[in-house]
């Protein structure tokens, strides 16, 4: 089953950006009546990627990180973004057009009550949650507009992408969707509700196990649902998507629908109780239901958790596509330490990729690779472009964060690596030993039932705050089954939300530290969440993590003094698991590489 990408590259990786479209875009604003208006990152269905059709922030501001809200009015434009991406966004935004704010530290709420006061901001109503709204408008005057200025500005805007729906086999999915409709249909019974909206494009296709192709790096086909009471669903999609041999696939329980019909439909739920999820849904949902006559109902998506938690098949499946990943992994890294110095960043990562085009079951990078040699390793979410490629110099540093998408899973990994020949500085190697230590405590903690992700985050954090050092993001995300790289609803950062933590989820394991202008260290690995194996006079369940990812930590950067015994015995440990399981499958150069690498520290 290959997924096939169907869009083109984005305008703004392209065209220069000069204010003119700032111009362009406040002159409809007048038209419209209203004195500014929102530029959210998502698009109509929220997501953190989106194809070059909603690209807006990208092409009304230069640009291209995966997080961050714009504020345009007419004699200001404002960028707020977070911690990954400050840095980008200095470079890649024009000073004299634009200002810059950190999306926590000066937060938007804030920027509108001392600024926009009294005045009319208007936004899209499919481009925003209600709870995003609801946390704006406390300092000007929201107003949703029927038709998008910015949309009326972009005339060369790309059309929306059109690639097929394909079936999830169930050797993958693990569940029928027939079982999954009506486990979550007989929520919705329980809380007194008639319907549910499936906004969020991966809980369609978590439930009806299709997935798709108009994403470059998460395999969706996009569209929205309607889940009834009675098991059946409604499914929103253009109908270009829809050959017959997945419509056989859904059966006659899923209607198909294009998505102009969706207005229509969702007026014939007049007088019926309907579920949104306010974190996920575009306000457009409610007003239009609301509007219709139907009592909208607050809740939870009622597949967002159980897709997080993965099923028995997906675990497999997950641990399968690790394990393949990671001769991959080992190729490029022999690779890297033989040939890299001399090399571009880019080709670095294009050489990674012929490795993991190579695995069985690889269908696409699961985000963009980032490969960032030196300073630029300090851009906490760096993209290497023509204009900022560089090449690789010996006796520095290299973050390699990168993953794939397999049909049975999905992986996500970041490396630190040395370029040699000479020895790494005495503080590099002190401060990749703290973010090592802090990566390692997470992965061997275990915790009571109940936990979530606020209450553990300061675990990685610990051995870099003894040093009165930190890191600017959050430590750890969840990850989807062939689905996108960054899941939720359970993350690990101080700002997560208290969800608890549960068995089967799959969440990653990252602090670093970063160096602005010299280098950036970052450790990650994928964890699966299990039952914790029992204590003597434990009283309560716990839980533990099973580490999937199977790639070797660099010796050269590790300062031996620092670390604990009970340290030191996990990474040999580790290591020597990493040999076991993947040394095996390799060709003699890089399993030589891969056993020099894997040596105990111990010794």
């Amino acid at each position: 089953m290959l997924i096939q990408v169907t869009h083109a590259v984005a305008p703004t990786e392209t065209q220069p950006l000069d204010g003119r479209r700032l111009q362009a875009l406040r002159r409809e604003l007048l038209r419209a009546g209203v004195d500014g208006f929102l530029v959210p990152r998502g698009d109509e269905y929220l997501g953190e990627y989106v194809p070059p059709s909603g690209e807006r922030l990208a092409w009304i501001s230069g640009f291209s990180g995966s997080a961050g809200l714009a504020i345009v009015t007419a004699s200001q434009a404002v960028l707020f973004t977070d911690g990954r991406y400050t840095t980008q966004a200095q470079a890649q935004l024009d000073a004299k057009f634009w200002q810059i704010r950190h999306l926590t530290e000066e937060p938007p709420q804030d920027w509108l009550a001392e600024h926009a006061a009294g005045l009319r901001i208007g936004f899209d109503p499919w481009l925003h949650p209600q709870s995003a709204i609801d946390k704006l408008g406390t300092g000007a005057t929201l107003v949703p507009l029927v038709a998008n200025p910015l949309d009326a500005a972009w005339t060369d805007r790309p059309a929306p992408p059109l690639a097929a729906a394909v079936p999830q086999p169930a050797e993958f999915a693990g569940r029928d969707s027939a079982e999954k409709r009506a486990e979550a249909a007989a929520s919705l019974r329980a809380a007194g509700e008639s319907a549910a909206v499936l906004a969020d494009p991966h809980s369609v296709a978590w439930l009806l196990n299709i997935r798709g192709g108009d994403l470059e790096h998460t395999p969706l086909a996009l569209g929205c649902a309607l889940l009834r009471d009675d098991a059946s669903v409604e499914l929103f999609m253009a109908p270009e998507k829809l050959d017959e041999t997945v419509r056989r696939h859904l059966g006659n329980a899923v209607a198909t629908h294009p998505p102009a019909a969706l207005a229509g439909r969702l007026e014939k739920l007049a007088g019926k109780r309907v579920r949104i999820d306010p974190e996920i849904t575009p306000v457009w949902f409610a007003a239009t239901l609301t509007e219709a006559g139907a009592r909208v109902q607050t809740g939870e998506d009622p597949c967002r958790l159980p897709r997080a938690c993965k099923n028995p098949v997906e675990q497999e499946g997950s641990r399968n596509a690790h394990r393949r990943d990671a001769l991959g992994l080992a190729r490029f890294l022999a690779w890297f330490d033989a040939e890299a110095v001399g090399k571009t960043e880019m080709q670095a990562a294009e050489v990674l990729l012929g490795f993991r085009r190579a695995l069985p079951l690889f269908r696409a990078e699961s985000f963009p690779a980032i490969s960032g040699a030196g300073e630029n390793g300090a851009i906490i979410h760096y993209r290497a472009t023509e204009a900022t490629d560089r090449r690789i110099k010996a006796n520095e540093c290299f973050l390699i964060d990168s993953g794939g998408q397999f049909t049975d899973g999905t992986t996500d990994v970041t490396r630190t690596l040395w370029t040699g020949p000479g020895p790494a500085p005495e503080a590099l190697r002190q401060r990749y030993t703290r973010v090592l230590q802090g990566h390692i405590s997470l992965a061997v903690l275990r915790f009571p039932h109940g936990i979530a992700g606020n209450h553990i985050d300061a675990v990685a954090r610990a051995p870099l705050w003894q040093a009165g050092l930190d890191y600017d993001h959050g430590t750890g995300h969840g990850i989807g089954s062939f689905l996108s790289v960054h899941e939720g609803p359970v993350s690990i950062s101080r700002a997560a939300k208290p969800i608890a933590i549960q068995p089967g989820m799959i969440l990653s394991d990252e602090p670093g530290y970063y160096l602005p202008g010299a280098y950036g260290i970052r450790i990650e690995n994928l964890l699966l969440v299990q039952e914790a194996a029992p204590q003597p006079d434990q009283k309560k369940r716990f839980l533990a993590f099973e580490t999937l990812t199977l790639a070797p930590y660099d010796r050269r950067l590790i300062d031996r003094s620092l670390l604990s015994p009970a340290e030191i015995r996990w990474i040999d440990a580790y290591h020597a698991r990493v040999l076991a399981e993947v040394g095996p499958g390799l060709e003699p150069e890089p399993a030589a590489w891969l056993r020099a690498a894997c040596a105990p520290l111990q010794g």
